[in-house]
């Protein structure tokens, strides 16, 4: 009897460990994926894109294809490349973070300066050369380029928002991160590519005139809706962005921004009286956004006539 309630003994303290264990993957992973808040927003707000145009019935499909690409690449091929640069290469986070960094500045600011110098989109021209299977296969291939990327920064950033020295709690965590962002974003996408759908078919099916007009009201919100969440997106990819560079700067020994930033926001948070931790956040995040559109900005000419042309040298579309 003495042996079996050591035995239980035992059971209860492994049972304990565990739970701990599980309480520090679930707030590092919490903590983690809160920091690449502006990449998950700018990703939902962008993958709708690559549906339009193609017949409803391949909506959800295409949605599907991206996603289930979006935990391939996170969880096989980035979770453990990045576990890999934490334990041999520690020193190339900070230098990759803030490449990720740069381009989420770009990314941001690129968005702003179509807004102020229009372009021509040539997307719907090139769209009604190509047959629709042909069209979803270009549309699949470019949305899994972009949402790698976006996936390599999310654990890049995650990975560097993890304080704890388990290898294994910071595999979870990692892995926790990537699927708890891949479901919101592509359900979240889902949601978005047929709610025009269900717009439609409450306004033609329903029997009552309150139905009818909430499938109205769908239809023309949604374009309000979807430019909402793009300017969200736009504006947590600089402010994201932007601190990621100057946090950078500030480990690699340029501490300037990093204090200047920090000083303003301690003299406004003095000033705030109750809501000093908010305006002291609001100050950081709207400083760190501005140094985030002022490097995307300078980006924007290296990129469109150097990286760009020799991206396309180096790597030609197969025809």
């Amino acid at each position: 009897m003495s042996g079996l309630l050591a035995l239980f003994d035992d059971v209860a303290a492994i049972a304990k460990l565990a739970a701990t264990q599980l309480d520090d993957v679930a707030a590092q992973a919490s903590k983690a994926g809160t920091k690449a808040a502006g990449v998950v927003i700018d990703d939902a707000a962008v993958t709708p894109k690559y549906v339009t145009g193609l017949p409803a019935a391949r909506e959800l499909p295409i949605v599907w294809k991206i996603a289930r690409a979006s935990f391939f690449n996170k969880l096989v091929i980035l979770l453990p490349v990045a576990l890999l640069l934490q334990a041999f290469l520690p020193w190339m986070l900070t230098p990759l973070l803030m490449i990720g960094g740069a381009y989420l500045c770009f990314e941001g600011a690129e968005k702003v300066w179509h807004l102020i110098v229009p372009h021509k989109d040539h997307g719907p021209q090139q769209a009604e050369t190509l047959s629709a299977a042909h069209l979803e296969e270009q549309r699949v291939k470019g949305a899994i380029k972009t949402d790698f990327i976006l996936s390599a920064e999310i654990m890049t950033i995650s990975l560097a928002q993890l304080d704890i020295g388990g290898f294994w709690i910071q595999a979870l965590a990692l892995a926790a991160v990537a699927i708890g962002i891949t479901t919101l974003v592509y359900g979240a996408v889902a949601l978005l590519v047929k709610a025009d759908d269900l717009g439609i078919f409450l306004t033609v099916t329903g029997r009552f005139a309150p139905t009818r007009a909430l499938g109205r009201g769908i239809v023309r919100s949604m374009p309000v809706v979807m430019g909402v969440i793009a300017t969200i997106g736009t504006v947590a990819m600089l402010w994201v962005g932007g601190s990621i560079l100057v946090h950078g700067l500030h480990d690699l020994g340029w501490h300037l921004p990093y204090e200047q930033i920090t000083q303003a926001a301690t003299l406004a948070a003095a000033q705030a009286g109750a809501a000093k931790g908010l305006v002291g956040w609001a100050v950081t995040a709207g400083l760190d956004g501005i140094v985030g559109l002022a490097s995307g900005l300078a980006l924007i000419p290296l990129v469109t006539r150097a990286i760009i042309p020799a991206s396309a040298w180096l790597f030609p579309e197969k025809a």
